[in-house]
């Protein structure tokens, strides 16, 4: 090759480089996605659009909230994991995200593999929520109703695998009690079930009904966590319900498609956690029901890796399939 063929090789690739630097700098030049697996009642819905509206003030760029429910949240994963790694695409995912895989023999895809973590956003704990007509006021008072009358009770979720379906699964496996679960495809169909009486109880992760609580529309048995909720203050605890032994919490975080290059998980994740630690930020967060918890990308993914396997003994132990 002559000098001056070297030359203008060279000012190609300089020139490559410096166009694919430029766009890198420049991103987002268009609006991003974030892809919720659930309806716009969730909790995941909540977070995401309490951050995406943070971050999109920050880039100048809109972040669409794009719901995608159906099979447990099943629907949504696939297309988080099918979309382009480009930077355009993320999710707001939970603990359905791994279910959804653990429930099926035929695997639709590898939540640890197919998949990049970004940051953990939050962690809110899980409310049992009492539908009309029930009497009880304490969980050994619902316990023992559910025990007087086998397989006459029921609660509801937002189907099968979802986060308020393994939340129910294990408090019916704690109070060792029968009662049926009624999967919900639709947020609304739920709460009018509780309203009418027509299920008997629902364990939400706090962000998707504190609204209602807060106006007085349903009734909380119990907070399951060892310490009370910000958002509502004067709900007890499981403990204080009379049942320690419960404790149950759900975990939201943003993930993207495999092979994501490094600049852009960088950056969503070092702008997120700025966003999360924002006192203004974090009143949201905290006033919907919510606690941030940002992390590192090596953090949130050994999250999901613990919890993938907690998952998988909870789902063995309780024998959860899909209907």
């Amino acid at each position: 090759m002559t000098a001056h063929l070297s030359r203008t090789a060279a000012c190609v690739v300089l020139a490559i480089a410096c166009g694919q630097t430029a766009a890198q700098e420049k991103w987002p030049v268009k609006p991003i996605r974030m892809v919720v697996p659930f309806p716009n009642t969730a909790a995941s819905d909540a977070l995401s659009r309490i951050v995406g509206d943070r971050l999109g003030q920050m880039y100048g760029q809109q972040f669409v909230i794009d719901n995608r429910p159906g099979a447990g949240g099943l629907i949504g994963s696939e297309l988080i994991r099918n979309a382009a790694p480009d930077g355009y695409t993320f999710g707001m995912v939970g603990q359905p995200h791994l279910s959804n895989v653990l429930l099926r023999d035929t695997k639709p895809y590898d939540p640890l593999k197919d998949f990049t973590a970004i940051t953990l956003v939050g962690i809110t704990p899980n409310v049992l929520v009492i539908g009309k007509g029930v009497e009880a006021k304490t969980i050994p008072e619902l316990i023992a109703l559910a025990k007087a009358k086998p397989g006459a009770l029921n609660y509801g979720s937002a189907g099968v695998g979802s986060s308020s379906h393994l939340a129910g699964a294990l408090f019916t496996s704690k109070a060792k009690i029968n009662v049926v679960h009624v999967p919900f495809r639709a947020g609304g169909d739920s709460r009018s079930a509780l309203l009418a009486g027509a299920i008997h109880f629902y364990v939400f992760p706090l962000p998707a009904i504190v609204g209602g609580l807060r106006a007085g529309q349903f009734r909380g048995l119990a907070i399951a966590s060892q310490k009370r909720a910000e958002a509502l203050p004067d709900l007890q605890t499981s403990a204080e319900a009379g049942f320690p032994e419960y404790i149950s919490e759900s975990w939201f975080g943003i993930v993207a498609p495999r092979a994501l290059p490094r600049q852009f998980i960088t950056r969503l994740n070092g702008d997120t956690v700025k966003v999360l630690q924002e006192p203004g930020t974090r009143e949201k967060i905290v006033r919907s029901g919510a606690e941030p918890r940002p992390s590192t990308p090596e953090g949130f993914a050994r999250l999901q890796r613990d919890e993938y396997v907690e998952l998988g003994k909870l789902i063995k132990e309780i024998g959860m399939k899909v209907q």
